[in-house]
């Protein structure tokens, strides 16, 4: 029986006989080119953690429960950008916070200031006290291919760093965001999302910030979904700017609309769809430029409008205070309006 109990241990420690003899019947993988192929994912997985995870933070936001009037805490993720303690997360994860704190994967904890947020793209600002902080850097997002390895990180309730792999599993999704409005250009992917991740980096491997993980579909089989990188770089850059991201605006409400084959067929038109004005703020662009309810919109500067989303897509684009060509349906007739885009309130 000790023999036995011998050989058991020997096995547990080196998978060798006592004698020293190798054992033929252990469950060793033979080397292979696949155990290289996972090898090598292991390793670029790893360095990839080690190098970004310090960046990664975890934030807490205090908000006011209008009923109880007592402090709710909310949590998400997310990533220094800069040195001075600039910090990119989800605008619904610091949406109405009343305090916020920022820790690091180190058990560091400091205040922080929100410098601006767009709900629009679900993005936010903040800034933590300190300097040269670990940091890292955007990527470029356009250079997403479908099937590449993208490594999904956060620091959720300021526990360590979580990380999640996958890859990217289609471009140019849309969400639609807090105000209704889609997010375009949306990255998909298969690294699962923990609670608390929301706001934390999507990486590629070689470390780079390519997304910003936004939202996941518990009914989807666990399909995330992440904010471009690009789309981030112009965000941030008006955030830190102006506080807010600056869109033209005409001063309408509006709704998408069908418009008849006979219609658009006398008009030369080659929308089914426009653009309804539905209502118009007084002394608006719109206003000003002689827009009326009941209007169809068709056309922006000769680019066809077929609904409330290309609508908002052209003038998140088009330079505030720049004049454009309007054309509109107006009963049975095609007529045209300039007008002056100002800035969004």
């Amino acid at each position: 029986m000790q023999e036995k109990i011998q050989e058991v241990l020997a096995l547990i420690r080196g998978n060798n006989h006592p004698d020293g003899a190798a054992n033929k019947g252990g469950m060793d993988v033979p080397e292979s080119s696949e155990t290289d192929v996972l090898d090598a994912y292991s390793r670029a997985v790893t360095a990839v953690v080690d190098a970004v995870s310090p960046a990664v933070v975890s934030i807490s936001v205090g908000k006011q429960d209008p009923r109880s009037g007592i402090d709710q805490e909310g949590a998400g993720s997310g990533i220094v950008i800069a040195p001075d303690g600039y910090i990119l997360t989800n605008s619904h994860v610091v949406n109405a916070g009343k305090r916020l704190g920022i820790t690091f994967t180190d058990g560091n904890h400091v205040e922080a200031v929100l410098v601006g947020e767009d709900p629009t793209t679900d993005l936010a600002v903040v800034r933590a006290g300190g300097a040269g902080l670990p940091y890292a850097k955007l990527g470029d997002s356009s250079q997403l291919r479908v099937g590449q390895l993208v490594i999904a990180m956060g620091n959720p309730f300021g526990f360590q760093s979580t990380v999640t792999t996958g890859v990217v599993s289609a471009l140019g999704r849309a969400l639609r965001g807090q105000n209704g409005r889609l997010i375009e250009n949306i990255i998909q992917h298969t690294a699962p999302l923990n609670p608390g991740n929301s706001g934390g980096p999507l990486l590629d491997a070689r470390g780079r910030v390519v997304g910003i993980n936004t939202a996941i579909i518990m009914m989807a089989q666990g399909l995330g979904f992440s904010i471009p990188a690009n789309t981030a770089r112009l965000v941030v850059s008006q955030l830190l700017t102006y506080g807010r991201v600056r869109r033209s605006y005409l001063g309408i409400a509006a709704r998408s609309r069908p418009i008849s084959r006979v219609l658009a067929r006398s008009n030369s038109l080659e929308n089914e769809s426009g653009v309804e004005v539905m209502a118009i703020e007084p002394d608006g662009p719109a206003h000003r430029a002689g827009i009326q309810p009941g209007d169809i919109v068709v056309a922006l500067n000769h680019e066809m409008i077929r609904s409330i989303d290309e609508l908002y897509h052209f003038l998140a684009e088009w330079p505030i205070r720049q004049p454009l060509d309007l054309s509109l349906l107006r009963g049975d007739e095609l007529i045209s309006r300039e007008v002056v885009p100002e800035e969004g309130k």
